[in-house]
């Protein structure tokens, strides 16, 4: 387990698909999500067989939350993970996505975020992270822009979503501006 402040990752299991088909079978969650079509659990099954042939530092990571911290209670929300890794050049892309509607606006993506980050820049040794945000998920850029991610640019219209082409935008940080930050 990778564990922060009321917040920890963990190994993605089989029974964690069903929430994974509520989540993304929901037009609300699906709206910071490249998803347009419906998704069967079958098809999750699917994703999870392929998911189990990958590196571990390949696989996404399953996001639990303690929402009181007097508690010891963790609620499973979402998931993160670092993709596209080019040893390399020590970079990698984020994805994230909470899907528990309930535990929106309480700080936890700001959390995961960091902590996701906190690995890819400790553990894996990379220089660089990035990631990608549709330009009208505020929400979400409020979050990133907390956790010290810089908006670098953007993809004009590079998203065809609800009828409209949307802009996507580029953020990142880099290893030694998170050391600044810590």
């Amino acid at each position: 387990m990778i564990i922060g402040k009321q917040i920890r990752f963990r190994a993605i299991e089989k029974g964690d698909l069903p929430d994974f088909v509520r989540w993304l079978n929901d037009p609300e969650v699906r709206q910071g999500l490249s998803m347009i079509m419906p998704l069967s659990l079958a098809e999750e099954e699917n994703w999870f067989e392929e998911l189990l042939k990958k590196p571990q530092y390949e696989k996404p990571l399953a996001i639990e939350i303690q929402p009181d911290p007097q508690v010891d209670e963790w609620i499973f929300v979402g998931n993160c993970g670092l993709f596209g890794i080019d040893w390399q050049n020590r970079y990698a892309e984020i994805g994230i996505h909470i899907g528990e509607k309930g535990y929106w606006n309480q700080g936890f993506g700001t959390k995961a975020i960091r902590l996701i980050t906190k690995h890819g820049f400790d553990n894996l040794n990379l220089h660089r992270l990035w990631l990608r945000v549709f330009e009208k998920n505020t929400r979400a850029i409020r979050s990133y822009e907390k956790a010290g991610f810089t908006n670098e640019g953007k993809f004009r219209q590079a998203q065809y979503l609800d009828g409209k082409y949307v802009d996507v935008l580029v953020m990142s940080m880099l290893k030694p501006e998170w050391q600044d930050n810590k």
